[in-house]
């Protein structure tokens, strides 16, 4: 599954801002669920029944939004000094991951800012240590790149 922008986040790019300003102190959270159930859109709702929210990540690892840097050969990360982790909420395995600006409630929306992208190891838009995660570790995501294609 390549990165999915949602409507609202593709919507407010073309007609006011940025990426950086549509996430500006929002958060990741990360989900497990079968393959066959991850969203097949990002404007689509989580179902709690379904998706176990596993993780959010946090820009101060506790209760921060998360901010972006600044944007260099096409691509942005995480602002400096910024430590993205969180506290594990539930045991399982990491499957897939949204960056939601802050508010979202994960109610299916055509107007929020949200990506949406795979969890792994290696390879995929979101990599973590290890994708079994256990209740009360931290986790933290110490590197992040997005970019739009050429």
């Amino acid at each position: 599954m390549p990165l999915l922008a949602s409507t609202g986040l593709r919507n407010q790019v073309l007609d006011t801002g940025s990426i950086k300003s549509a996430l500006a102190n929002g958060f990741i959270r990360v989900y497990s669920s079968t393959i066959g159930n991850i969203p097949a859109t990002a404007d689509a709702a989580i179902d709690p029944g379904v998706h176990t929210l596993l993780l959010t990540v946090y820009g101060d690892g506790i209760s921060e939004g998360l901010n972006l840097g600044t944007a260099s050969g096409g691509a942005i990360g995480k602002a400096p000094g910024e430590t993205w982790a969180g506290t594990v909420l539930a045991t399982g395995n990491a499957v897939f991951f949204r960056f939601v600006a802050a508010g979202d409630t994960g109610a299916a929306s055509t107007s929020q800012a949200r990506l949406q992208g795979r969890v792994g190891v290696s390879g995929a838009e979101l990599n973590i240590s290890s994708l079994a995660l256990t209740s009360g570790n931290t986790q933290a995501v110490n590197f992040i790149s997005i970019s739009l294609p050429g």
